[in-house]
């Protein structure tokens, strides 16, 4: 597999990326999804994704989280780091994330979906003296699971579309789109022009609306 940036970079990236969820969780108070779904929307974690070194080496982990949060909180004020020692659950929580992230290649967004930052942070005690190929692999199993929901149920439902509305604007046909959402049809395997006219309505990528956007 390609990996987005050189294995060079890794350390940094760990580094970088569990300091950040610590002092977000701990130092300013973040619930752990909460700081996920920040780091998310802020858009840095597709800079992350994609190897930018400004991101990956060129900031520390309190430097990231309060670009974060002024990209999505503006005008919050955050404390000063705590100096802690680096061995909390949270800040492994980052750097088995940012390890798992660079081996899969998938996106935060996607891993996040099947398992929480919360719950990666309660598998600290059985896996944070492991070696991380333990880690790895059990992420792996987890995040080939298919979802309960189709994404694009999901998506759609969080914008407050209907079926029929969705339809309608997107003038994909109502039977197709419960089709996918049933996973009766293969959203994966639709035209890339009816995918298209979904996302733009919804308001996403379209590997956001595809079920296994890692083999497309």
């Amino acid at each position: 597999m390609t990996r987005a940036y050189s294995e060079s970079y890794l350390s940094d990236a760990k580094d970088t990326l569990s300091q950040c969820f610590d002092y977000m969780i701990n130092d300013c108070g973040f619930d752990a999804d909460w700081a996920a779904s920040l780091f998310l929307s802020s858009g840095y974690a597709v800079q992350f994704e994609r190897g930018n070194p400004g991101v990956l080496a060129g900031m520390s982990g309190a430097e990231l989280a309060k670009a974060i949060v002024r990209k999505t909180y503006m005008s919050r004020s955050l404390p000063a780091l705590r100096y802690g020692d680096g061995l909390s659950p949270e800040y492994w929580a980052g750097w088995a994330l940012a390890e798992y992230q660079w081996f899969s290649g998938r996106r935060f967004k996607d891993i996040f979906d099947h398992i929480k930052l919360s719950e990666v942070i309660l598998l600290y005690s059985v896996f944070h003296e492991m070696d991380i190929s333990k880690f790895i692999e059990t992420m792996e199993a987890r995040c080939s699971m298919p979802l309960p929901e189709s994404r694009l149920k999901r998506l759609r439902e969080s914008r407050g579309l209907s079926q029929s509305e969705l339809a309608k604007v997107s003038g994909v046909k109502l039977r197709n789109i419960q089709m996918y959402e049933q996973r009766v049809n293969d959203i994966d395997r639709a035209q890339a022009q009816t995918v298209y006219k979904l996302a733009r309505v919804i308001g996403c990528t379209i590997e956001d609306l595809l079920e296994n956007p890692m083999t497309n």
